[in-house]
């Protein structure tokens, strides 16, 4: 039995998270949340969790956020990223961040057992168009689409012509 967590902001997505995972018979929801903070206080009362589903943007503290956090105090518990957000910045963040996977929230309910199993396998569950996006930004790091994340080096005329 895999005891797992669902942090997102929205109460409907959390539902049906659930409704999809109570096919599976080896699935417990231990826990929900509706922000990172919460989940932390979930995780101070009790930590015996195998897998956290996590959602990115959510207030007071949001999924990479807490990712690193969880991450730090309680390393044993693996995180998929569940969100409807495909774009390479978060992509890029929530890897960083110590995520063992990324799949979007559209996913079928077999695909997302699929993705739990797979990642407490030890793998890393993603889509194929995060696994794609992945791939581009390890082959090209420079290019991450938020511009404020990336260095600017400006030389002077003198430098240039050196």
């Amino acid at each position: 039995m895999l005891n797992l967590s669902i942090v997102d902001d929205n109460s409907f997505l959390i539902n049906a998270i659930k409704e999809k995972l109570s096919f599976f018979d080896d699935i417990n929801i231990k826990h929900t949340a509706t922000n990172g903070s919460e989940l932390l206080q979930n995780l101070e009362a009790s930590h015996n969790l195998d897998l956290i589903l996590m959602d990115i943007e959510m207030p007071v503290l949001n999924g990479i956020e807490t990712t690193q956090v969880v991450k730090q105090k309680y390393p044993h518990i693996k995180i998929v990223m569940l969100t409807a957000f495909d774009n390479d910045e978060n992509i890029f963040n929530a890897i960083q961040a110590g995520a063992d996977g990324y799949l979007l929230k559209e996913i079928d309910p077999k695909a997302l057992h699929d993705g739990i199993l797979e990642t407490m396998n030890g793998g890393a569950a993603m889509n194929p168009s995060i696994a794609m996006k992945t791939l581009k930004l390890l082959r090209n790091p420079t290019h991450i689409q938020n511009l404020s994340d990336q260095e600017q080096i400006e030389l002077s005329k003198r430098e240039t012509e050196v």
